[in-house]
């Protein structure tokens, strides 16, 4: 059992600290009060070809496991972008999963490179409104009209819609009622964004700012068939095919935050001189900064352990579904503690801390709940009975 990165790993680490060495504090500060997606930052990992790290080589990709994803997004965050930066990128490492494992060649090749080059940009349309995490309840309909499938429906919170000039689309295409299982008659589509028949609306939200959230209003979208994934009816099947590599995602993201936090709070411990000697000689600063350590610590070897599962074809959903929900928690605890360490400067926003509080809530919410994670491990892991 080996738990050190591989040459190859640590360089991959080096290599992407590298590229975020050119966006500082200030950068992701204004950014944060102007809004905007930092196309900057996204066009230097482009142009140092990360974005497709997951994606095969023969397809204009890196050819790398989660592993590795993981890797990069905790470095990204943990350099001093925290999840605006991640977000940044998030889609393009895990959202063309189902096109690798379950697309034709040709969809491969037409779809692969330009998301690996970062001409592509592509958000990912599957929650609703009125069904949450609900996945199998959708309402969107995609209907079948010779060589097309004609969408109408709504979507919330799709990040990136803004800019997005693809979208990868959940709809139902067999209604609920016909089908045998409620899994069944759900559809997946990679298609151009048309901004004539798909309405964007930004959600104003307390954090990340600049990658947009949205919901969005299908009005006779039309696909072409031959942009459907696969099979038609099993879009729900090969949607899963990302959910585990997106907790894991995610849960490494809330780890670098978390890590970002805790520096610092503790540069701020050693330099803060109260009653004539720093804070950090104090225990009661000490203790909560060494729990924030140890628990980092632990959520980075059940990331890497989730992480090592799925490169390896093992089930992994437990794992995953762990990983998410302990990342998300110590993430927020560590970010807290940072706000706190800093005291009255934890408020103002030139000492950075309050934003990651208001961004480690992403991870702590999203892709899923902490508690449906616990209802899954409860029914998968300690073999109790399904409770949703």
């Amino acid at each position: 059992m080996e738990f050190a990165l591989s040459e190859q790993q640590e360089a991959i680490r080096s290599a992407i600290a590298k590229v975020c060495d050119g966006f500082d504090d200030n950068y992701w500060l204004k950014k944060d009060r102007e809004g905007g997606f930092p196309q900057d930052f996204y066009a230097a990992f482009a142009n140092s070809g990360w974005l497709g790290i997951c994606i095969p080589e023969a397809y204009g990709g890196s050819g790398l496991g989660i592993t590795e994803a993981a890797i990069m997004m905790r470095t990204i965050a943990e350099t001093g972008g925290g999840m605006s930066a991640a977000s940044a990128v998030h889609i393009n490492i895990f959202g063309l999963n189902p096109v690798v494992v379950f697309g034709s060649e040709e969809q491969r090749k037409r779809m692969l490179p330009p998301m690996a080059e970062g001409k592509d940009k592509a958000c990912f349309a599957v929650t609703e409104p009125n069904t949450g995490l609900n996945t199998t309840q959708l309402k969107t309909r995609a209907v079948r009209k010779n060589d097309r499938y004609v969408v109408n429906g709504q979507k919330v919170w799709i990040s990136t819609a803004q800019v997005a000039n693809k979208i990868l689309l959940l709809a139902r295409t067999t209604p609920l009622e016909e089908v045998k299982r409620p899994t069944e008659g759900l559809s997946l589509f990679y298609a151009d964004f048309d901004r004539q028949r798909i309405k964007v609306h930004e959600i104003e939200k307390m954090g990340r700012h600049v990658v947009d959230s949205n919901e969005l209003f299908f009005e006779d979208f039309e696909i072409p068939i031959e942009d459907r994934i696969g099979e038609e009816g099993r879009g729900f099947e090969y949607i899963l095919e990302g959910m585990n590599p997106e907790r894991i995602l995610i849960a490494s993201e809330a780890v670098g935050l978390g890590k970002l936090a805790l520096s610092r709070a503790i540069e701020y411990a050693g330099s803060r001189i109260v009653f004539n000697r720093p804070i950090g000689k104090n225990q009661a600063i000490q203790h909560p900064l060494a729990v924030n350590w140890i628990e980092l610590e632990s959520a980075w070897l059940m990331t890497m352990s989730a992480a090592w599962q799925y490169d390896n074809d093992m089930p992994c959903g437990t794992a995953a579904n762990a990983a998410k929900y302990l990342a998300g928690e110590v993430g927020f605890r560590a970010c807290e503690q940072a706000v706190m360490t800093h005291g009255g400067f934890g408020y103002a926003r030139e000492f950075h801390v309050e934003r990651y509080l208001r961004e480690i809530m992403i991870p702590r919410i999203a892709p899923v709940s902490p508690q449906l994670a616990l209802s899954f491990i409860a029914e998968k892991a300690l073999g109790l009975v399904k409770s949703y």
